[in-house]
């Protein structure tokens, strides 16, 4: 009887222990909801200096663009600083965004600041700007495209597999990875890069101001350290923050002190998504899920049709 007796304690302190576990995730959660919501997209109610993250891929975000949007018409706002870390994304992306941020800059200033890596459409997104700043040891530049596909016709041939296909035209569905494009295809495939390529490179000289030398000792998909890229006019001025309310002072008249806001895009239910992530983490931890495994999780996205896009060789 007293093991019984013992058996029917712990469920009892078990299940108590759930209860409250998930009372306390459901508090966590309401708590980030109304924090959220009194610190909805960093608005201060006076004058101040937006500042927009553009981290990690870049492709054709609505709510980006809708953030730069909407600073346009913020008369609180006297100039915006893009803090920009990506090796690129898109070319479509890239684009949005480059069009986006020249339509603020006919409004207020816009300055760059380059964290880590502005490369490939990162880079195309800063030459946007009116100003470029960079450390020291950022990488900028990777002006071109690229266009990846995959042949698996090897494997396929090793497995015993054989594709068949009745086309109209021999580019139809081309590049594909059931086997080797036809030369027509890959005539195709290089007009649409070169096209692309070439209007990359000569928004980067417009904006630049670059000579036809200047552009061409940059438009090879070559990367370069700031402290490179400010001889080939890449970049403006070496530092960080500072060095941009520099400019922002003394060349667009921008009053001294200013506070610098992070301003982020709305998520899908008006709530930073990032922290309300941390409070349904909790709920399901508490709930005995495996978090990992939750939708948010996924970090991996695909990238489709012509891309500017950095990345080492390994």
């Amino acid at each position: 009887m007293a093991r019984a007796d013992d058996l029917i304690d712990r469920r009892s302190l078990r299940r108590k222990v759930s209860f409250w576990r998930v009372v306390a995730a459901l508090a966590v959660v309401a708590a980030v909801a109304v924090a959220s919501l009194l610190t909805f997209d960093g608005e201060t109610g006076g004058e101040e200096i937006a500042r927009v993250s553009i981290e990690g891929m870049i492709t054709e975000d609505h709510k980006l663009l809708d953030l730069l949007d909407r600073l346009k018409e913020d008369e609180a706002v006297r100039a915006v600083v893009l803090r920009i870390d990506s090796p690129g994304g898109t070319t479509v992306g890239g684009e949005a965004l480059y069009e986006a941020v020249r339509s603020l800059a006919e409004t207020k200033p816009v300055a760059t600041e380059v964290g880590t890596l502005a490369a490939s459409a990162g880079y195309m997104v800063a030459a946007a700007s009116d100003h470029i700043v960079a450390r020291r040891t950022s990488i900028v530049g990777s002006i071109g495209v690229l266009f990846q596909y995959v042949n698996a016709s090897k494997l396929l041939d090793t497995v015993g597999v054989e594709v068949d296909s009745v086309k109209s035209s021999p580019i139809k569905a081309e590049p594909s990875p059931f086997g080797p494009p036809p030369p027509e295809a890959l005539q195709m495939i290089d007009s649409l890069i070169m096209d692309t390529y070439d209007w990359f490179r000569d928004i980067v000289r417009e904006r630049r101001q670059m000579t036809a030398a200047e552009i061409a000792a940059v438009d090879n998909a070559a990367i370069f350290s700031g402290r490179q890229a400010i001889d080939l006019k890449l970049v403006d001025a070496i530092g960080g923050e500072e060095a941009v309310r520099q400019w922002l002072e003394e060349e667009r008249e921008i009053p001294a002190g200013l506070e610098i806001v992070d301003r982020k895009p709305d998520s899908e239910d008006g709530l930073p998504f990032a922290l309300l992530e941390a409070g349904s983490r909790s709920l399901a931890e508490a709930l005995g899920f495996d978090a990992g495994i939750l939708p948010w999780s996924v970090k991996a996205m695909q990238l489709d049709g012509l891309v500017s896009l950095w990345h080492p060789s390994r």
